[in-house]
C-alpha cells in the first residue's frame, strides 16, 4: 500500500512538475508586463495632465524651493493644492527639514515667503500667519484652509491646530498665498496650507528614529511604507515629550498618521487618511510685557507668586461659584490641555474617460477637548463631517485647451462645549458651570474653474465659489449671585450668510526662464461659533451681531529659473478687507472677544530665493533666503473706549493693525558634500530676523525685534552607499546666542483714563497681563534616523 501511495506520489509530482513552472513563469511574466503598463499609464497620465500646458510651464511650486520633484496628482482630477495655477505657491520639500529638529511645523512653513510662524497656546501649538491672516490669534490657525494629503484638518467652525502631528511624518508642504475661497470656500482669506505625508514608495521598508535635546525633549517615531504597482502605503508613529524651557510647560503627545492609495482597476481609485493624535500639556500663564521683562521663563513660579518677582496668576473663586478668590500660579492651579483628535477619510475616483474624472471624498473629524487653561476651563466635543463631489474634464473649449472643474460642497459641525469657574483643587478643580453653547455650523456650495490655454505660454484661468453658511447656536450663561439662585440667560442666534467668490488669473512663460502670473482673487470669513458669546467685557454675553469679513486682492509676481542653480520669486500683493476681525484680550482672568474693524488694507512684498552662488568650484554651496514685507493699517476703524461714567471714541485710521510683523526674514548659508565618500555630509548656518510689532489698537505698546541663529551639521548618506547609508545623523544648536525674545504676544485692549478722558500710556499697557510667551532659549538637539 506504501509503494502504491508512493508511486502515484512519484507520478504526481513528474505532471505536475512542468505545469507549476509554466504556472510560475506565467505569473512572473503577468507581473512583469503589469509593471510596464503602469509605466506606460504613468506616463500618459503625465502627458494628459500637462496637455492644458507647455512643459516650461510646469513645476510652479517648486520655486524659490530648490525642488524639482513632479508633482503626480492620481488620475485627471484637480489637485486642490498643488500646482495651483496662476496663484503664488511655495513648496517646501523634505530635504530643507528632514535633517533638523522639526520640533514643531513652524521648522517647516517658515521657510515660504509670506509666512510667519508665532508660538500658540502651549509648547507645541505654533500659530501660522500667511500675510498677517492670522497673527492676532493666540492659538491654532484661522483664515486660512489647512489640509493634509488634500483632506481638510480646518473644521467648519475654521479652527485647524498645528500641534495635531508630527513633522516627521511630511515629505513636503504647499504654501497657497492669497485670497483663495473661490477654491477652498469658507475662512480662505489668507490662502491654505497642504501638508503631504512622506510615500510609501520613498520609505520602501522601515525608519525609526529619535531626537533628543534640552528641557527633556525627547522625540521616538516610526514610519513604515511599501509601494506596489497597484497600491501604496505609509504609516507613521511618534511619542514625544519634554519639560518646556518655561515653567510648567511640560507634555507629552502621541501621534499616528497614515495614509494610502488602491488602485481598484484602470480607471478606479481609492485613497484613505487616517490621523489621531492625543495630548497632555502643561500650560504656565500668559503674562504682561513688564512681567515678561521681569522674569520671562517664569523661574521660581512653582509655588506662591510672591516668591519671585514677575510670575503670572489666576484669580479663582474659592468655592468655585462666588464669593472670595484666592491667586494661583500656573503651577498652583495645574492649568493644562488635554485633547484628543480623530481624523479618518476616504476619497474615490473614476475616470469616466482619458479625460474626465469624478472624485467624491468624505472627512469625519472629532476634536475632544479639556482645557483647564485659566480661570475658566473649557470642555467640549466638536464633531464635523465634510463631503465634496467634483468633475474634471480636460478637453478643447472654444478653440482652446482646456481644463474644467465644478464641484459641490457640504460640513457640518456638531457643537456641545462647557466652560466653568476654576477652584482651587489643581487640575480637576472645576467648579459651577459659566456658559454652555450646543449648536451647530453648516456650509454648503458650489465651486466652479476653468483653465485656458489661449497660447502656447499663456494661461488664463477663471473660477468662482458660492457658499450658503448657517450658524445654529444657544448659548447659557450662568450668574450666582450671593444668597440668591442662579441666574441662567439664555442667547440664541441663528445666523445665515451668504457669499460669492470670483478670481480671475493669468499665467505667462515669458522665456524659458522667466515666467509671470497675475491674480484677483477674493475670501470670506464667517465668525467662529465662540466670537458670538463673549464680550468687550471678556466676559460670557451677547456678541452676534458680529459680521462676516471679506476681503479683495491684488497678486502680480515673477519666477526666474535658472536650471537647478538659480531660483527666485517676487510678488507684490494689494488686498481689501472689509468687516475685518480683531480679536484682543480683555486681561488674565478674562476671555479675548472680538469685533469688526469696518475697512483696512493689507499689502506687501515677498521675495524667495534658492541660489547654488558657485556650482563648478562648490557644487554643494547653497544659499537659501526669504523676506517678506506687510504694511497692514486700518482705514475706517473707531474705538469707544468707557471707563467709569467716561466714554470716548478714538479714530484708528491710519494705524498698524497689531500683531502683524511688518518685516521678517530667513536665511540659511549651506554646504552638502554632493559626491564622494563624505557624500551626504553638510551643514548650514541660519539666521531669523523679525521686526518689532505692536500688539494694542491705539499703537502705544510694541514688542520689539529680534535675531536668532540656529546652527546644524548633520550626515545624510544616500541609498547603496555601504552599510553605513541605513543611517543618518544630525547635531542642531537652535537660537545659538541665547537670546531672549517675545515668542508670542495676544492683542491688549487699550484703556482709558478717567480723569483725564485719554487713552493710558504704553506704561500701563505693559502692565497688562494675559499677553506675551517668552521666545525657547539656546537648546541643542541630536538626532539619529536608521532605514532597514
Amino acid at each position: 500500500m506504501k509503494s502504491t501511495v508512493l508511486a502515484v506520489a512519484i507520478s504526481t509530482a513528474a505532471i505536475c512538475s512542468p505545469v507549476l513552472a509554466q504556472t510560475t513563469d506565467r505569473d512572473q511574466r503577468r507581473a512583469e508586463l503589469l509593471r510596464e503598463r503602469g509605466e506606460i499609464d504613468a506616463q500618459l497620465r503625465a502627458l494628459d495632465d500637462n496637455s492644458t500646458a507647455p512643459d516650461t510651464v510646469r513645476d510652479q511650486t517648486s520655486v524659490a524651493t530648490g525642488s524639482n520633484e513632479e508633482i503626480i496628482v492620481s488620475g485627471h482630477a484637480l489637485s486642490l493644492t498643488t500646482q495651483v495655477t496662476g496663484q503664488t505657491v511655495t513648496t517646501i520639500d523634505d530635504s530643507r527639514f528632514r535633517n533638523t529638529p522639526a520640533t514643531t511645523i513652524a521648522d517647516i512653513v517658515r521657510l515660504s515667503p509670506g509666512v510667519a510662524v508665532i508660538q500658540g497656546n502651549g509648547p507645541r501649538d505654533v500659530g501660522v500667519s500667511i500675510r498677517g491672516s492670522n497673527a492676532r490669534n493666540g492659538f491654532g490657525a484661522r483664515n486660512i484652509q489647512v489640509f493634509e494629503d488634500d483632506f481638510p484638518v480646518t473644521q467648519p467652525d475654521g479652527l485647524a491646530r498645528f500641534d495635531l502631528t508630527d513633522p516627521h511624518a511630511y515629505g513636503a508642504v504647499d504654501v497657497v498665498r492669497g485670497p483663495s475661497s473661490a477654491r477652498y470656500g469658507n475662512y480662505a482669506l489668507g490662502g491654505a496650507v497642504n501638508f503631504r505625508t512622506r510615500r510609501g514608495r520613498d520609505i520602501d521598508g522601515i525608519e525609526v528614529g529619535t531626537d533628543i535635546g534640552g528641557d527633556g525633549y525627547n522625540n521616538i517615531y516610526a514610519t513604515i511604507g511599501h509601494a506596489d504597482q497597484n497600491y501604496e502605503y505609509a504609516v507613521f508613529g511618534s511619542f514625544v515629550r519634554g519639560d518646556g524651557s518655561t515653567g510648567h510647560t511640560g507634555y507629552q503627545t502621541g501621534t499616528v498618521n497614515a495614509y494610502g492609495t488602491l488602485s481598484l482597476s484602470d480607471n478606479d481609485r481609492i485613497a484613505a487618511k487616517i490621523i489621531y493624535n492625543e495630548g497632555d500639556f502643561s500650560l504656565s500663564t500668559r503674562l504682561s510685557y513688564n512681567q515678561y521683562i521681569a522674569n520671562p521663563y517664569q523661574s521660581g513660579c512653582d509655588a506662591n507668586a510672591t516668591k519671585a518677582p514677575g510670575c503670572g496668576t489666576i484669580s479663582v473663586f474659592i468655592n468655585g461659584i462666588n464669593g472670595p478668590r484666592v491667586l494661583q500660579t500656573a503651577t498652583e492651579g495645574d492649568l493644562a490641555r488635554n485633547d484628543r483628535r480623530t481624523i479618518i477619510g476616504t476619497r474615490y475616483e473614476h475616470d469616466f474617460g482619458p479625460n474626465t474624472t469624478w472624485r467624491t471624498q468624505a472627512t469625519f473629524d472629532s476634536r475632544v477637548v479639556n482645557q483647564p487653561t485659566s480661570a475658566t476651563p473649557f470642555k467640549g466635543t466638536l464633531d464635523s463631517y465634510n463631503i465634496t463631489s467634483d468633475v474634471t474634464n480636460k478637453s478643447r473649449l472654444f478653440g482652446m485647451d482646456a481644463s474644467s472643474f465644478v464641484g459641490i460642497f457640504y460640513n457640518y459641525l456638531d457643537n456641545q462645549s462647557y466652560s466653568f469657574n476654576k477652584t482651587d483643587g489643581g487640575r480637576n478643580g472645576i467648579g459651577a458651570p459659566t456658559q454652555t453653547v450646543f449648536g451647530d455650523v453648516r456650509n454648503l456650495g458650489i465651486r466652479a474653474r476653468e483653465e485656458f490655454q489661449i497660447a502656447p505660454k499663456l494661461q488664463l484661468i477663471a473660477g468662482i465659489g458660492v457658499e450658503r453658511s448657517i450658524i445654529d447656536m444657544r448659548q447659557t450663561a450662568y450668574v450666582y449671585p450671593s444668597g440668591s439662585s442662579p441666574v441662567l440667560t439664555p442667547i440664541a442666534t441663528d445666523r445665515r450668510f451668504s457669499n460669492v467668490a470670483p478670481e480671475a488669473a493669468v499665467f505667462w512663460q515669458a522665456t524659458q526662464v522667466v515666467r509671470f502670473h497675475a491674480r484677483v482673487g477674493s475670501g470670506y470669513g464667517i465668525p467662529q461659533s465662540g466670537n458670538l458669546f463673549i464680550t468687550a467685557s471678556g466676559v460670557a454675553g451677547n456678541n452676534t451681531s458680529l459680521k462676516q469679513q471679506k476681503n479683495i486682492g491684488v497678486d502680480v509676481g515673477a519666477e526666474v529659473t535658472l536650471g537647478n542653480n538659480l531660483k527666485a520669486e517676487i510678488t507684490g500683493y494689494y488686498e481689501w478687507f472689509r468687516n475685518e476681525f480683531v480679536s484682543q484680550s480683555a486681561g488674565i482672568n478674562l476671555l479675548a472677544y472680538t469685533s469688526n474693524v469696518p475697512r483696512s488694507v493689507h499689502r506687501g512684498v515677498e521675495l524667495g530665493l534658492n541660489w547654488k552662488p558657485l556650482p563648478a568650484l562648490l557644487p554643494g554651496a547653497k544659499i537659501e533666503a526669504s523676506y517678506s514685507y506687510n504694511d497692514q493699517y486700518y482705514t475706517d476703524f473707531s474705538e469707544r473706549l468707557t471707563n467709569g461714567q467716561t466714554s470716548v471714541v478714538f479714530d484708528r485710521g491710519g494705524n498698524a493693525i497689531p500683531g502683524v510683523i511688518p518685516t521678517f526674514v530667513n536665511g540659511r548659508v549651506g554646504y552638502d558634500q554632493p559626491s564622494g565618500k563624505l557624500r551626504g555630509l553638510g551643514g548650514f548656518v541660519e539666521a531669523t530676523y523679525r521686526d518689532k510689532y505692536f500688539i494694542d489698537n491705539g499703537n502705544l505698546l510694541a514688542v520689539p525685534a529680534y535675531t536668532l541663529f540656529n546652527l546644524n551639521v548633520h550626515y545624510d548618506p544616500p541609498k547603496g552607499a555601504g552599510w553605513w547609508s541605513r543611517f543618518s545623523f544630525y547635531a542642531s544648536v537652535q537660537n545659538l546666542f541665547d537670546k531672549t525674545y517675545v515668542g508670542s504676544a495676544s492683542i491688549v485692549a487699550n484703556s482709558l483714563n478717567a480723569s483725564t478722558g485719554q487713552q493710558s500710556p504704553a506704561a500701563v499697557l505693559s502692565d497688562t497681563t494675559g499677553s506675551i510667551y517668552a521666545g525657547v532659549p539656546r537648546t541643542a538637539y541630536v538626532g539619529m534616523r536608521a532605514r532597514f
